[in-house]
């Protein structure tokens, strides 16, 4: 039986972790709930899954949550709350699903309570890759990937991340992107798409920051650096491809030319299932994957003039230090502003491309460096117009 702290669970990936969770009740048991807003539906979630812990980041939404709440369960309250709530002494394993830099304390907290973690936000090790990187060795704490592209690299390496020997065999990893719902359309004017064209995500089911991510394959390029650090690959020898189908979710090249990938249809319980189940493989209800319906698999290169922002996600991991939080911060504004009609869809990377170019990156290797870049980033973010 693992014990899950739950930290983002209503947002897509936090209402999977609970299905997976109702699937196997005998395996998988949360114990703790946290959110930043939206304190209703979490506390229903509490109810029904009998959970007596839970979080709200919000302080102001936290009071109303303490005040509707049964006398039975606890309600932590703002960041701190949060972080408590991460280091819960009952819990075996922490799945960290807060969108964007939100969950970097949390996270933290939990490495430093030794808690196994589960992470399917990747703004956080984007950030802060090498302050995440030393306290799991430090405290000899696993990080188990919940992205399906990590998920099924960590698989195919048989169980391993960070310096567990996955580099000495491996020549490259290759991370499969479906291209959202303009990779394969031609004569595409990003100046023109509108916000609804780019939320029809052709394969998965997603949040909205995430779909448009996914649109512009920014979502791709911060995979790539999450990937640096999960597996400690060189960014040079990670490769991306289009795979419109979404049914290999990546690919490991090893030494001798032999590739090994991992296919599921694109549901995103069975990369969770895996990260809260391993290193056991239990059976589930899950839909199976049947290749004889499978008429074909394609696979094209990414036209990188196209898309900027994974050129622009690759130059920010390469260069370092704070420059990879200040790609995250720019882009979540930017992805904001489109959102709110503010700007078009190519804004998005033309912000980003901005904010960048005007940086001066530091060595980022404190939580203080981090935190103050991504917040320079989202003020030079908000003042650009395009």
């Amino acid at each position: 039986m693992k014990k899950v702290v739950l930290l983002g669970s209503t947002g897509s990936i936090g209402q999977s972790t609970i299905q997976v969770a109702q699937l196997l009740p005998r395996h998988i048991k949360i114990v703790g709930l946290g959110v930043r807003q939206g304190w209703e539906k979490m506390l229903k979630q509490a109810e029904l899954l009998g959970v007596k812990h839970v979080a709200v980041w919000d302080e102001k939404q936290a009071e109303l949550c303490k005040q509707s709440a049964p006398s039975h369960i606890k309600v932590y309250s703002g960041s701190t709350g949060m972080e408590e709530l991460a280091q819960l002494e009952e819990a075996d394993i922490v799945l960290c699903a807060i969108v964007g830099i939100a969950g970097l304390k949390p996270l933290l907290s939990a490495i430093k309570a030794g808690k196994e973690i589960a992470l399917a936000t990747k703004e956080v090790i984007v950030a802060a890759g090498e302050i995440i990187r030393r306290e799991c060795k430090k405290r000899n704490v696993r990080i188990i990937p919940v992205d399906s592209e990590h998920n099924a690299i960590f698989q195919c390496l048989g169980g391993r991340t960070l310096d567990e020997g996955t580099s000495e065999n491996v020549h490259r990893l290759i991370l499969t992107a479906s291209g959202g719902p303009f990779a394969c359309k031609r004569n595409v004017n990003f100046n023109k798409v509108t916000l609804k064209e780019v939320l029809q995500h052709p394969t998965w089911r997603m949040g909205k920051k995430i779909t448009i991510d996914s649109a512009t394959l920014m979502n791709k390029g911060l995979e790539i650096i999450e990937a640096r650090w999960l597996f400690g690959i060189p960014i040079e020898r990670i490769d991306v491809v289009i795979h419109p189908e979404s049914i290999v979710h990546s690919f490991v090249e090893y030494v001798d030319g032999t590739m090994i990938a991992l296919l599921s249809v694109p549901d995103m319980r069975f990369a969770i299932q895996y990260a809260l189940s391993h290193p056991l493989r239990l059976p589930s209800n899950l839909p199976k994957l049947d290749l004889t319906q499978v008429s074909a698999l394609h696979f094209m290169e990414v036209n990188a003039k196209r898309f900027p922002c994974l050129n622009l996600a690759r130059e920010a991991g390469m260069k370092g230090g704070t420059a990879p939080a200040v790609l995250n911060a720019a882009n979540e504004v930017a992805v904001q502003k489109f959102m709110k009609g503010e700007i078009k869809f190519s804004g998005i990377w033309k912000i980003v491309e901005s904010v960048l170019s005007r940086h001066i990156s530091s060595s980022g290797d404190n939580i203080e460096e981090i935190l103050n870049a991504d917040t320079w980033a989202r003020q030079e973010a908000e003042k650009i117009r395009c």
